[in-house]
């Protein structure tokens, strides 16, 4: 099928209801202007602890965090986005006589389906937001609803959406794009505190169930129990 050229691309929030984000989504929230700019945030965290009687510290890389994109969204019921001919004032009136577009209906159906917790899957929904060239896997932040226009009885006919999204990435996706150390090549590494042989797995593998294959290459009998310092090989695995 053919796009028209002339078609205003509108922004899309897909709704779905795992983290595969299979087709289309099971619902859509289409605005009804575009944004004027997006932003995306990217940010690194480094180890804070500082010796005593020290003047500075070694900035040591701790993770990354996930990007974040933020975005205002317009909802409107004064038809001026049905504008005929009858410039503002006159769109405005026409708008609140159709009623087309209650502003708080679009709020809570926007809620529904970026915020609230679904109660079949027991926390708010997976998102993908399409425009252009963006397609951001994501879930919803923050959102903060600001109403700025009114009727005569005091209902509500314009409100902004400042929204913040947290990319969501699946973990196989994630190690595939940070490329770490291949399981294809034989390498070690040293146990610390804290490390357990199923996150091990995941990070190198992509799948925690190979904690069992490390275990026997390495002739540990209670995986469970790793000993600080000690060094393990992460061979290759077949998979």
């Amino acid at each position: 099928m053919i796009k028209n050229p002339f078609k205003l691309e509108k922004l899309k929030i897909r709704v779905y209801k795992d983290g595969k984000r299979t087709g289309k989504g099971e619902d859509t929230f289409e605005v009804m202007f575009n944004p004027e700019s997006y932003s995306l945030q990217y940010g690194n965290v480094y180890q804070k602890k500082q010796g005593l009687n020290t003047s500075g510290r070694e900035a040591k890389y701790t993770l990354s965090k996930p990007e974040e994109l933020s975005l205002k969204l317009i909802l409107d019921d004064t038809g001026v986005a049905d504008d005929g001919g009858f410039g503002f004032a006159g769109a405005s009136l026409v708008g609140n006589l159709l009623g087309t577009r209650d502003v708080d209906k679009q709020v809570d159906r926007f809620l529904k389906l970026t915020t609230f917790m679904d109660g079949k899957i027991h926390e708010p929904k997976y998102l993908r937001i399409e425009w252009g060239n963006l397609t951001f896997d994501c879930r919803l932040q923050s959102v903060n609803v600001k109403y700025t226009l009114f009727n005569r009885s005091g209902k509500p006919i314009r409100a902004e959406l400042d929204t913040v999204f947290i990319e969501d990435i699946k973990d196989s996706k994630r190690i595939a794009q940070e490329k770490k150390s291949s399981p294809d090549l034989t390498h070690t590494r040293t146990i610390k505190a804290g490390d357990k042989l199923p996150v091990m797995a995941q990070e190198i593998y992509g799948e925690s169930a190979y904690y069992i294959q490390l275990a026997r290459a390495n002739n540990l009998n209670n995986f469970r129990k790793l000993k600080t310092g000690t060094t393990i090989n992460l061979p290759p695995i077949e998979k």
